[in-house]
């Protein structure tokens, strides 16, 4: 029996890590956590029947325990609660699927407390990830990536020397403006942003993708989880989402992984590692797609891009900046607050501004963000 905790279990990944839970018996969730999205959560512990959860906000938690006075289900709030659940000692697998940079702390501790971690957070290696992989390294703890790519680049490295690896090859849709011009981007609505043509995802990954911060970010975060050099990290347009990444070898042969996209696949390939399991999926027909294309990225017109590379070489508290830069900026796109071209450009000032700091602990990087917060807020 895998016993696990879903740290943001009604978002996207969260909820398609619960319906993996429903086709595999052998699977058993201890705890769950939310936001704020009390309503699903309660739904969630009827159909679960969760040890504890957690409610980030303290009065939707309190909400929620006069809602489930007389159930058995305790009820925790806050960041302390969120590191409570990831490291309850009857707990195997944590499953990482919060939004944002509040997934670090957690993720440290469940590390410490040796579980292992299937990794949805981004944020967690965009901005720590020179903290998290020695000390995963150090506890002997797997991390097993959740995202489609770097999980198909870590089912491709499998058996290989990595010291033959001369390129990882990161795909991407080229979400719901590939091909736009800049002019055409001018007019783009939020509705277009989030409306991704292959994958089903939560609003803010949505707009990550529409901009290519998103593919962005994932080479920042393969850079540390496979602990390779950013110039060997290329990306590609692949709009079929049907090869989800490539690892090129010196000898110049290349592997891929393919399969249908679909996120409960590498949700169910992280839970079980290094076993697989009859996922009951619809096979991919490769006769009936009839042809896979790629292109290169549009580098001028998307400069989400450009700045998450700028900023891993720069490295230090930088990509702290380009991440916690992107939130803010993406917040007020959600709220109609700003143009979709602004987002680059609200990256880039918070850029420009920063002081990088070298080799930098926990605090500097919660420093960083914070400071980012406060310098685009006082533009």
């Amino acid at each position: 029996m895998n016993k696990i905790t879903i740290l943001g279990s009604t978002g996207s990944i969260g909820t398609q890590t619960l319906e993996v839970v429903d086709k595999n018996t052998d699977l058993k969730v201890v705890a769950l956590s939310t936001y704020q999205n009390i309503d699903l959560l309660e739904q969630q512990i009827y159909r679960y029947k969760p040890k504890k959860v957690c409610v980030m906000i303290e009065d939707k938690a309190n909400e929620l325990k006069r809602r489930l006075v007389m159930s058995d289900v305790q009820i925790v709030s806050g960041i302390e609660g969120l590191i409570e659940i990831a490291t309850l000692d009857e707990v195997d697998s944590v499953i990482t699927a919060l939004v944002g940079m509040i997934g670090i702390k957690p993720t440290i501790e469940a590390i410490r407390a040796r579980k292992k971690i299937a990794l949805a957070n981004k944020e967690t290696l965009v901005t720590a990830g020179s903290i998290i992989m020695p000390l995963a390294k150090e506890y002997d703890v797997p991390i097993i990536p959740i995202d489609s790519e770097h999980c198909a680049i870590f089912q491709c490295l499998n058996g290989e020397d990595k010291n033959t690896v001369d390129k990882m090859i990161l795909t991407a849709s080229g979400g719901p403006f590939r091909g736009k011009s800049i002019e055409e981007l001018k007019k783009v609505t939020l509705e277009d942003a989030l409306n991704h043509p292959n994958w089903s995802m939560g609003k803010k990954i949505s707009v990550d993708s529409a901009t290519l911060m998103n593919k962005g970010l994932e080479v920042i975060e393969a850079k540390w989880l496979f602990d390779i050099e950013i110039e060997k990290i290329d990306v590609v347009i692949h709009p079929q989402s049907i090869i989800h990444s490539m690892v090129e070898y010196i000898d110049g042969s290349i592997i891929a992984q393919l399969g249908e996209p679909d996120m409960r696949i590498p949700i169910q390939y992280a839970l079980y590692h290094p076993l697989r399991r009859d996922i009951k999926h619809k096979a991919t027909n490769l006769l009936k797609l009839g042809q896979l294309t790629f292109e290169e990225p549009d580098y001028n017109t998307f400069k989400c891009l450009n700045l998450a590379y700028e900023s891993i070489k720069i490295g230090g508290t930088m990509p702290t900046v380009l991440n916690a830069a992107n939130e803010y900026a993406v917040n007020k796109f959600l709220n109609n607050k700003i143009a979709f071209l602004d987002i680059p450009v609200e990256v880039e000032y918070a850029m420009e501004k920063h002081c990088t700091i070298n080799n930098p602990t926990l605090e500097d990087i919660l420093e960083t963000e914070k400071w980012t917060q406060e310098i685009l807020e006082s533009r």
